[in-house]
């Protein structure tokens, strides 16, 4: 049998029941279209977790308070809650390794905010000239905080847009304007552009005040919650942060790295960490959609088994003609692969469909990746092959005398 007759018989057994092959297609749309779908949202949630990360700053190493042991023991102080670091720390830091103006820390606390009868409860950033250099921001209204404001302990703040919209609407002006933290009145002196959101915390949703002023007025003490430091590029953040530790360690008179008072952390790190946990969801969820194609997969099985019951005279007046096992087989075979196919090109329209709808109705971020589109083709193609051997062995070996006289 040449291949143009084996196209052409492959087509007309499938098309001699349409209603039949349609629905055993569908299953197999629904599966492929599943998968798709399901990737796209799992690879569009890690596109769009890895970049709000990297807007947090560019080759950032931060450095946290207390330290974490292993699984299975205890921890001697809450990571990020502990007092071991200080404004001192920050400054040798800067000053040894030679990152001036690359150096920020900070000092960030919730406080509830209150401004002519309008109150919220917001993050309150103390923190110094260097934080829009090391963290990537920028201004949309006045200016930041300056190294004047630092020294005089000035009571000024800046304020993220989505607070600003808060206390004074999205078309009020907060320049000029004063608000109250913790009983104390602060100038606003400007409004940073959105940042938007980085896992559970708004960028928008925050307030700056110096550093000093922070210690001073609203903290009480000479503590920070973060030392952030912005490396030169990602090749030398492993060097640098090795030169964190060390001096960190010598300072704090810690001879063994296991019991630092400290952690540091750099941005590929946290996109490592976040990029696993994603993939793991996208792997989920396409398992999860795969069953409906192992559905679709038996339904295929159960179609051509019912096939080949249905033209069990024809296998043996092929057979009495002369016809090959292998080439019955191959016969039953194509048309089991030729469904899925159909099925494949049909699925790979539907799940580009679906995701373009979460991506532009359900405001949910979706990526279609050509590796997924080829893995639909290729799983199709599995399956018919798996689901429809059996049935295409089993045509091939009927006994031609009695497929000839099957009722």
């Amino acid at each position: 049998m040449t291949i143009p007759d084996l196209i052409h018989e492959t087509f007309f057994a499938i098309s001699s029941n349409k209603v039949r092959s349609g629905l055993t297609i569908l299953g197999i749309v629904i599966g492929i279209g599943s998968v798709i779908a399901m990737i796209a949202i799992g690879q569009g949630a890690q596109s769009s977790i890895e970049s709000r990360i990297q807007s947090i700053g560019s080759n950032l190493v931060m450095v946290r308070p207390g330290f974490q042991r292993g699984i299975g023991s205890h921890a001697r102080s809450g990571r990020g809650s502990a007092q071991t670091l200080t404004q001192a720390d920050a400054e040798a830091i800067e000053k040894e390794i030679g990152l001036e103006g690359s150096v920020s820390p900070e000092i960030s606390k919730r406080s509830q905010v209150v401004t002519k009868g309008k109150n919220t409860n917001t993050q309150v950033i103390g923190t110094v000239t260097a934080y829009p250099f090391v963290r990537d921001i920028e201004m949309a209204q006045g200016s930041f905080i300056s190294d004047q404001h630092v020294r005089s302990l000035s009571k000024v703040a800046v304020l993220g847009p989505t607070t600003r919209d808060d206390l004074f609407g999205e078309d009020g002006n907060a320049i000029g304007q004063v608000i109250r933290i913790k009983g104390v009145r602060f100038r606003i002196i400007g409004v940073t552009k959105s940042k938007g959101t980085t896992g559970f915390m708004n960028r928008d949703d925050l307030i700056f005040v110096p550093l000093s002023t922070s210690q001073r007025y609203l903290s009480g003490d000479d503590f920070v919650s973060y030392i952030n430091i912005r490396a030169k590029d990602s090749a030398t953040m492993p060097v640098l942060q090795q030169q964190v530790t060390n001096i960190l360690l010598q300072r704090h008179n810690i001879a063994d790295p296991e019991q630092a008072d400290f952690s540091i952390m750099t941005q590929a790190d946290i996109v490592e960490t976040a990029s696993s946990i994603t993939k793991t969801f996208t792997i989920l969820l396409a398992s999860i959609a795969g069953i409906s194609l192992l559905v679709g997969g038996i339904g295929i099985m159960n179609m051509m088994l019912t096939t080949v019951t249905e033209r069990t005279r024809e296998i043996g007046l092929r057979q009495a003609l002369g016809a090959k096992k292998n080439e019955i087989r191959l016969q039953f075979l194509a048309e089991a692969v030729m469904i899925t196919l159909i099925g494949g090109v049909l699925g790979v329209i539907l799940g580009w469909v679906l995701a373009t709808a979460i991506n532009n109705f359900a405001d949910i971020s979706t990526q279609i990746s050509l590796s997924s589109i080829i893995l639909a083709f290729g799983v199709s193609a599995v399956i018919g092959i798996v689901f429809g051997y059996y049935p295409a062995s089993r045509a091939a070996g009927l006994n031609p005398i009695d497929a000839l006289r099957y009722e």
